[in-house]
């Protein structure tokens, strides 16, 4: 794959089959979505052994990313046909009914608890508007419809104004980590982070199982944007989840946060996914609206490591043209967009400075040469991830003999990972792995290249070389 930015695609129904998947694999996939809202863990099991086969066959290294749900509120069942109309009352339960235009049943057992008089609750990502007149704080509400409309079974429920006591890692979740982390996953996606203790609770449930994935927050509560630093600081990849983020907050504060969020993970050296209705209409259209183009290009030029499709490739009817359209989209932007550096500051003293200040050197000595390339030697991925979050002009290709990392990196913007195991000296090693890009036509003779990697190389310590040579 030639692209930087890299491209997530949420697995279901239309593209679990071993012919589609492997298709949209090799069409720029380069991360797989399981989105735990939905299927059975046999299902996901499925799909998850189908990746691993298509990476040996291809010899390719397509992560895997456990997306969870989350405190996800949902409405229960209704009748065909219910239309909730303006100014009419609406009775919200938690008990268990066939809904209608009066009476409607909601799975989240604590919500006549949670809100107050005078809160507006969302349905159905914000088409139907209700306003709280009272509630028995037990299991009932009542609600002024203050924008009605056609009510469908299932539909989502936020809570714009209302602090919710649900925990962000609900019951379900916790199942689906008990499966989750018995598997090869590389990533795990934490729905509705509030703050920092979500992911750290997190962590310590993926430490104590012996697992390597790494967490990704995803934002989208409006208690997420206030605690918005501490939260990067203390995830391994943030995503902007716009489609919940877009109903909790005003919808016009989305397009300046997703700047905002991109901006501060390139700070923090943090992974940046931006997700939700980036090729909507492709669910059934051939093509893309040009609007669709658009976000797309811009999320590019934002600087994002990686955009996400979800009903585009699980649900809709063009999976694999629709990752085609997103590659072509990328690949164009990024020829003929010269990306504007955000993270132009030099490293700051700490425990980590000596490798930072090899990584930040790296990508200026890269510009300065015009190196065709930055190779990183690796086996935790930390240089990878910080030389990535400068975004150098210059391909980045990381040699590790871990496996899990090497999928790991296929999320990281610019990075293209090798499987390499040696324990040759350090000259022998920076010989090794430009023969390798050679042999594989990834770079030429002649060509300047930067290699860092740490010495001694045996103990695989922090970063602390830099060597600028010419391919032979």
């Amino acid at each position: 794959m030639k692209n930087n930015t890299k491209i997530i695609a949420t697995i279901g129904p239309r593209s679990c089959n071993k012919n589609t998947l492997k298709k949209m694999i090799m069409s720029g996939v380069n991360v797989c979505r399981l989105n735990f809202s939905h299927s059975t863990h046999e299902e996901h099991l499925k799909i998850i052994q189908l990746v691993k086969e298509i990476n040996r066959e291809l010899h390719v290294h397509t992560a895997i990313m456990a997306d969870l749900q989350g405190p996800k509120i949902r409405i229960g069942d209704v009748k065909d046909g219910v239309v909730l109309e303006k100014n009419n009352k609406v009775i919200i339960t938690t008990k268990d009914c066939l809904g209608d235009n009066k009476l409607i049943s909601t799975n989240y057992k604590k919500l006549p608890k949670d809100v107050k008089k005078g809160e507006i609750i969302m349905i159905d990502d914000g088409k139907i508007h209700l306003s709280v007149i009272s509630t028995n704080k037990k299991d009932r509400l009542e609600a002024l419809i203050v924008h009605g409309g056609p009510l469908h079974s299932r539909k989502g429920v936020n809570l714009p104004n209302t602090q919710i006591s649900q925990p962000c890692l609900t019951e379900k979740d916790l199942n689906d980590l008990e499966f989750i982390l018995a598997q090869p996953i590389e990533w795990v996606g934490l729905s509705f982070v509030r703050s920092k203790n979500d992911l750290i609770r997190l962590k310590k449930i993926i430490k104590a199982n012996k697992h390597n994935a790494k967490v990704i927050a995803k934002i989208e509560k409006p208690e997420a944007i206030h605690a918005l630093n501490e939260i990067i600081e203390e995830s391994d990849a943030v995503m902007v989840a716009r489609g919940d983020l877009g109903v909790e907050i005003p919808i016009q504060r989305v397009p300046v946060l997703q700047k905002k969020i991109v901006k501060q993970c390139l700070k923090s050296s943090k992974p940046v996914i931006i997700a939700t209705q980036m090729l909507e209409s492709m669910i059934e259209n051939i093509t893309p609206t040009r609007a669709e183009v658009n976000d797309v290009a811009n999320s590019v030029m934002d600087g994002a490591d990686a955009l996400m499709l979800s009903a585009e490739t699980s649900t809709g009817a063009h999976p694999v043209e629709t990752i085609k359209v997103m590659y072509k989209i990328i690949a164009d932007v990024e020829q003929g967009h010269q990306k504007i550096k955000d993270k132009n500051t030099t490293p700051n003293s700490g425990a980590r400075y000596i490798s930072n200040s090899i990584c930040f050197h790296s990508c200026v000595l890269a510009e300065q040469v015009s190196a065709e390339a930055i190779i990183t030697l690796t086996h935790s991925g930390y240089n990878t991830f910080e030389i990535s979050s400068y975004r150098p002009p210059c391909k980045i290709f990381a040699f590790t003999n871990n496996h899990s990392i090497l999928n790991t990196l296929s999320l990281v913007w610019g990075v293209t990972g090798f499987y390499f195991d040696s324990e040759n000296t350090t000259d022998d090693t920076i010989k090794e792995t430009k023969n390798i890009l050679k042999l594989n036509k990834r770079l030429k003779k002649g060509q300047l290249v930067i290699n860092i990697a740490s010495m001694p190389m045996k103990e695989k310590g922090m970063t602390n070389m830099m060597k600028l040579s010419y391919v032979e």
